[in-house]
């Protein structure tokens, strides 16, 4: 179980999160709903480690206290992020970023069956293995962030915008492939504008307004409120 609890962050004089509660379990997948600038990115960045919470905070993996982990050993743990923006080498080819997901310790005794992973995932890189990542196009570059956060042997995946700047079948295929990456066990969080696809795949959400938890339910239980329709659906 990950589990977070009191998260605040702030931006000098901005609280852009305040007091933040949220659980995911293995093999689930919760999606964060919420406007542009309400605080769902400084959440993730703040559980991955790219942002030092307030005091009070706590994040639990199985138990195990995230927050006195080195930012650098939270892949070690288990936990993977892929940013908004992607965040991949474009000077490097596909086979190499996706190595680059497997350079620690828990990771490397299970390179080659976590490769194979991601290739049946996301079958076009397979052909694309030697090409340098900056001459695709970026639903490509986004499955290669999916797949070496993937090669990172992750018990826990957290996505931020996944299918931003995608075209609808690029994104579609790539929500796709994150159904099967919790059917394969690992837990997923996830921010996303496309609440649509999002409550397609996922099995819980939350909503976040001015960095503040508004809302929870299950995903077919936010996709029938109203509220959730006129504010996100446009019904």
């Amino acid at each position: 179980m990950f589990e977070v609890s009191q998260l605040s962050v702030r931006y000098g004089k901005h609280l852009a999160l305040d007091n933040a509660a949220i659980q995911v379990g293995a093999g689930e997948l919760a999606v964060i709903l919420g406007a542009n600038g309400a605080g769902k990115s400084s959440m993730l960045r703040a559980l991955g480690g790219m942002l030092k919470p307030l005091p009070g905070a706590k994040v639990l993996l199985d138990g195990e206290d995230l927050l006195a982990v080195p930012p650098h050993h939270l892949v070690e743990k288990g936990l993977a992020l892929v940013p908004e923006g992607r965040g991949v080498f474009v000077d490097l080819t596909v086979r190499e970023n996706l190595q680059l997901g497997a350079l620690t310790p828990r990771a490397r005794p299970h390179e080659q069956e976590n490769l194979a992973n991601v290739l049946d995932l996301f079958p076009r890189l397979a052909e694309r293995l030697p090409q340098r990542v900056g001459t695709m196009s970026g639903g490509e570059q986004q499955m290669v962030a999916v797949g070496r956060a993937i090669m990172s042997a992750p018990r826990y995946l957290l996505l931020d915008e996944p299918s931003l700047g995608l075209s609808p079948l690029m994104s579609q295929e790539l929500f796709r492939a994150i159904k099967r990456v919790k059917e394969m066990g690992v837990g997923v969080l996830m921010v996303e504008q496309n609440v649509n696809l999002s409550l397609d795949i996922a099995d819980r959400g939350y909503l976040i307004e001015t960095g503040r938890i508004v809302g929870q339910g299950s995903a077919n239980d936010l996709r029938n409120d109203p509220a959730v329709q006129q504010a996100y659906l446009g019904h």
